[in-house]
């Protein structure tokens, strides 16, 4: 159940970044503000769950991993971020590495 816990609060850590993003905004800064905060909370109490039962040092690298992965792809996706064939590939890595820990736990 740990690995639940721990993907799903890696997706609520995307959450909150694009919350940030919207909250540069005048007309959504309060509702980016509050999607950051909320998302963050849950992310964070998910990760507390996933940690009763995985490592500090994979949980923490898996959650990190899947949020800068994720928050990459919908730069890319929703708001024009730049992109490359390096940072595909860097993006790639990450992924990678965060099945790499799953496989080694």
């Amino acid at each position: 159940m740990g690995w639940i816990y721990l993907i799903f609060a890696g997706l609520f850590e995307i959450g909150w970044p694009v919350g940030l993003k919207l909250s540069q905004s005048n007309e959504t800064r309060i509702l980016g503000l509050s999607i950051a905060v909320v998302f963050m909370a849950v992310s964070g109490l998910l990760l507390w769950m996933a940690q009763k039962t995985i490592p500090i040092g994979t949980a923490y690298a898996v959650w990190t991993g899947i949020g800068a992965a994720g928050t990459f792809l919908i730069g890319v996706v929703y708001f024009g971020d730049a992109t490359s064939l390096a940072r595909y590939v860097g993006v790639a890595l990450i992924i990678a590495g965060v099945i790499t820990l799953k496989v080694a736990s």
